[in-house]
């Protein structure tokens, strides 16, 4: 019996093999079809150090996305913090109030919203951090997002999106980046060769916008690094505070260290 002990084990292994690897293949097959489905996601440039870009983003903001969506969580005096002086923000900031202790909320009530979009759009406030997720960053999100929006007249708004197909909202931006077309072609589904599913190609440019492809992404970038900072208006102090705070760490270890030394030289 011990001598037949190493085939048992080798039969039962090959049994479970063959009935495991149908399994095996169909869940290969569906990540493959998941991931060729699903849009690249983006690299969005890292801008909150540059206070020209956050500057220039929250113009952006203010004018294209504060119309619907609110920022409640922020206060218009903190965009001190970007370089902005308090004549600046009362005039290229602030539409509704002169009070720069107020947060940035908008005129629209969710029951209007809920009228007008079906649903209430969502507050801004740390909506980067909220998307971050294992395929990228929330600023990665909402870079890749404004850069996919395209023409689709079977969409009540008459946009969708790459990103979120189906989406609500329409191009805010629209009149800087232009009409475009997604390009789709059909190819069959490779966990289940009888089905087919869009695949995006690229995108064609059905009506120029008032600036160029390149000229709008860097309008893009500048807003998603104003949202990033948005989140966390002390990510740059927390980092200053870090590095500071990891140097005096190096020192202090140097330090004790030769202390030990020191104190430790005469044992054996």
């Amino acid at each position: 019996m011990p001598d037949q002990l190493p085939e048992i084990l080798r039969r039962i292994a090959a049994r479970l093999l063959r009935g495991l690897l149908p399994w095996l293949l169909l869940g290969a097959a569906t990540a493959a079809s998941g991931a060729e489905a699903a849009p690249r996601m983006l690299h969005a440039p890292y801008l909150v150090g540059d206070m020209r870009a956050l500057q220039n983003g929250a113009h952006l903001f203010v004018n294209y996305c504060l119309n619907c969506h609110s920022a409640q969580y922020m206060r218009y005096d903190a965009l001190r913090s970007i370089g902005l002086s308090d004549a600046q923000i009362k005039h290229d900031m602030m539409f509704t109030s002169n009070s720069l202790g107020k947060t940035m909320k908008v005129s629209l009530t969710p029951a209007q919203a809920s009228e007008w979009f079906g649903a209430t759009p969502p507050d801004l406030s740390v909506i980067e951090r909220a998307l971050g997720s294992s395929r990228g960053s929330g600023a990665d999100f909402l870079y890749t997002y404004l850069l996919s929006f395209y023409r689709d007249q079977a969409r009540p708004t008459g946009w969708n999106n790459l990103l979120v197909p189906g989406v609500a909202m329409p191009n805010p931006l629209w009149r800087l980046q232009g009409e475009r077309a997604a390009l789709m072609r059909m190819e069959p589904d490779p966990g289940d060769p009888s089905q087919r599913h869009p695949v995006f190609q690229g995108y064609r440019q059905l009506r120029p916008g008032l600036l160029s492809a390149k000229m709008y992404d860097s309008q893009i970038a500048d807003l998603v690094a104003y949202m990033q900072w948005m989140a966390e208006p002390a990510q740059l102090e927390r980092k200053r505070i870090g590095v500071m705070v990891l140097l005096f760490l190096v020192v202090f270890t140097f330090i004790t260290w030769r202390l030990k030394s020191e104190f430790w030289k005469d044992v054996k």
